[in-house]
């Protein structure tokens, strides 16, 4: 739609009722500030000086939340991973104290200890050295390991299941979150 009065009849119609949002032709053509966008002026001569008594401690936001359900896919998922995790580290840990304890020669001495007292003037006795072998550790900690990963994984789900039937009995857990500023 288009304006078939002409600039002068534009400019009266402006000029007596402005519509909201328009400037009248007086206002400057720049973006609106409104009045509190502007800080005050100090008079002439003045002087600020600090307010007395502020407080100069970061304010802290605290909000209280409640934890009403864990989802148990989730829950499974993330205590799937942490057990394998933990179970890497138990052969890691097993391996190399297996390791440092062969190097310190604990099991030559207590090896050598057990078979002269198992042994007889025919048998040599128990041989704690091939039993205690560093695949025989390593495979038995690997074993370990996988059991611990699947218990685990299940009793951190089920315990997701059961804290989900408690917490619709009694609400669940509340927890206060802060954030320092």
């Amino acid at each position: 739609m288009t304006d078939t009065r002409g600039p002068a009849a534009a400019g009266e119609a402006q000029s007596s009722s402005p519509l909201p949002g328009e400037r009248r032709p007086e206002q400057p053509g720049g973006p609106y500030h409104p009045p509190q966008a502007y800080p005050a002026q100090p008079p002439a001569g003045a002087v600020r000086r600090p307010r007395t008594g502020a407080r100069t401690a970061p304010r802290t936001r605290k909000a209280r939340l409640r934890v009403a359900k864990a989802d148990p896919w989730s829950v499974m998922k993330v205590s799937f991973l942490l057990s394998i995790a933990l179970g890497i580290c138990t052969v890691v840990a097993s391996a190399v104290l297996w390791m440092v304890m062969d190097a310190m020669g604990v099991f030559s001495t207590v090896g050598g200890t057990i078979s002269e007292a198992t042994g007889s003037n025919e048998a040599n006795g128990f041989d704690l050295q091939s039993f205690l072998s560093l695949p025989h550790v390593l495979m038995f900690t690997s074993i370990i390991a996988v059991i611990d990963v699947v218990l685990a994984t299940a009793l951190a789900t089920l315990g997701a299941f059961i804290y989900n039937l408690s917490a619709g009995f009694v609400g669940g857990i509340e927890l206060t979150l802060a954030e320092d500023e």
